[in-house]
């Protein structure tokens, strides 16, 4: 890249128990242009929580050194993503009188939202993000923005996405100690959805499930408006444990077996043959039916997928994905996800893509760099608002809708 092209850098990093990812961009005229990505092993988190906060300061040092390297570029702050069981959703609303009937100006619906972002929370709650849902006026529901139109009662209606501030702060603070300063924190399926859903797709409704190593994050939108988001305490952790316990085999041999030839569903592979299962020094091998294998992958996903479509008949989205789920996350990849994600949800499935970034390389076109992705996206976005002469057409069409 040439020294006297004006660009601005956009780096995402995502925490995870099993891998730490970043990805670094560069926002051009109003395009998205990757430059590098890094990775290295997860460390210092147990059951999704920070642990060792020197542990995993290492390695995001690795990660991002990767992807400096790469970029031929240094990082000074990033995007980082927030996930876990303890992130929880709520809606809120803000009541905003006019006395009389006038015409609604911008900072009218700024108030309306600051007021409904007031909310008491409880103790070691933190409010990660907040997202305008739609507005009321005069007590009829369903506007998206009304600047412009007349009422006297203004309603903003919210939704609320907190997390542990404890878990929150430790997170901040191993960033910090990786030499890093902190942009913002974003919950992870936001973020992937930035990367890999376009505004038409969420004007039909779609939900995004994003499958970590320890927990799975989902959210769920009508249009622009975020209706749910929500932790569900299942992740790939949870698939590999099951085949350890049942098949007696060691923690990282199940992991290769669930890569090797674990699929979530039955019948789409040849569960007739049968597989060799890895054994200690000293002991004779031992086979296994392809088919047992199966079915104990394809139970913990049917329960996962259960879970979200909990989650979506409590926002009641059950029967309104016309865009269907994204699946995202390093789980996303058991073959099969997909398949099992149908037939419980009984709408369309597939797994997020980045779009919208230039020279985006193939090894990373995958659903387990969606979330880093999506977040250096939304370094960019916040780096846009502070260039408002700029244009930047395409960005804003692509993440800030």
């Amino acid at each position: 890249m040439a020294s006297n092209h004006k660009f601005h850098l956009a780096a995402g990093l995502d925490l995870g128990s099993a891998w730490t990812r970043c990805v670094i961009l560069a926002l051009e005229d109003g395009n998205l242009r990757f430059l590098g990505y890094g990775q290295s092993p997860g460390k210092g988190w147990t059951k999704g929580r920070v642990a060792d906060s020197g542990a995993i300061a290492e390695s995001i040092q690795y990660a991002v050194r990767e992807a400096e390297r790469m970029a031929k570029v240094t990082v000074e702050a990033v995007v980082a993503g927030v996930s876990g069981t303890t992130v929880q959703g709520f809606s809120s609303r803000g009541v905003y009188e006019f006395g009389r009937p006038r015409h609604i100006e911008q900072g009218d619906l700024s108030y309306a939202v600051h007021l409904a972002s007031r909310v008491r929370l409880e103790d070691d709650r933190f409010v990660l993000q907040m997202m305008p849902m739609d507005f009321t006026l005069d007590g009829r529901a369903g506007f998206r923005n009304p600047r412009g139109a007349v009422c006297s009662r203004l309603e903003a209606n919210v939704y609320v996405v907190t997390c542990s501030s404890r878990e929150h702060q430790a997170m901040v603070g191993a960033i910090h100690q990786a030499h890093l300063a902190v942009e913002e924190t974003v919950f992870e399926p936001v973020a992937a959805a930035y990367a890999s859903v376009l505004p038409e797709d969420r004007a039909r409704g779609v939900a995004l499930l994003d499958i970590g190593a320890h927990g799975t994050s989902l959210v769920i939108y009508d249009g622009d408006a975020l209706l749910r988001a929500v932790g569900i305490p299942i992740g790939g952790d949870h698939f590999t444990r099951d085949l350890s316990q049942v098949l007696k085999v060691a923690y990282e041999d199940a992991e290769q077996l669930k890569e090797e030839y674990g699929c979530a569903i039955l019948g789409l592979t040849s569960d007739s043959s049968y597989i060799e299962l890895p054994s200690p020094e000293g002991r004779a091998s031992r086979e296994a039916p392809r088919r047992l294998l199966n079915e104990i992958l394809e139970a913990r996903a049917e329960e996962l997928f259960f879970h979200a479509k909990g989650e979506l008949a409590k926002s009641g989205m059950e029967q309104s994905l016309l865009e269907g789920i994204i699946l995202t996350g390093g789980g996303a990849l058991l073959t099969g996800m997909c398949d099992m994600a149908e037939a419980v949800l009984n709408c369309q499935a597939r797994n997020g893509l980045v779009v919208g970034v230039e020279d985006w390389p193939e090894e990373i076109n995958g659903a387990a760099w969606t979330t880093a992705a999506g977040l250096a996206m939304y370094s960019a976005r916040l780096k846009s608002h502070k260039e408002p002469k700029r244009k930047v057409p395409s960005l804003v069409g692509l993440v800030l809708k």
